[in-house]
């Protein structure tokens, strides 16, 4: 799993209970997370296909690719996130190369769980 942990003291964390939803598939997709705390569960056509942990982000597709969200994410309990918009993700990208990595390290994860799942 990727460190992120620079991002468990940012200013721009909350806090949600369980059973918010970040976001549904579909909706357009303005921010990223980082769990600081708690877990996420991410849902593909109402199926559960990833419980991201402390540490772990997710909604990174659409800051990447300014696309609609293509997965639902809630929270399974209850949950701190540090929130990331296009500006700082694209801050991070320049000033923190190693950053860039672990996005595409938790992409590329992401690409071969759901291979296990279809195949």
């Amino acid at each position: 799993m990727p460190d992120l942990s620079m991002f468990a003291s940012s200013a721009d964390t909350r806090d949600y209970p369980a059973g918010h939803v970040f976001f549904s598939t579909g909706d357009p997709g303005d921010l990223m997370y980082v769990v600081v705390s708690g877990e996420v569960e991410i849902l593909i056509r109402d199926k559960i296909v990833e419980t991201v942990r402390v540490g772990g982000l997710f909604g990174e597709m659409a800051i990447i690719d300014s696309r609609e969200r293509s997965a639902d994410a809630r929270a399974k309990t209850p949950v701190k996130v540090a929130t990331i918009d296009q500006d700082q993700f694209l801050y991070f990208v320049q000033t923190h190369p190693h950053f860039s990595v672990e996005v595409m390290s938790v992409m590329s994860d992401r690409l071969r769980l759901l291979n296990e799942i279809v195949y």
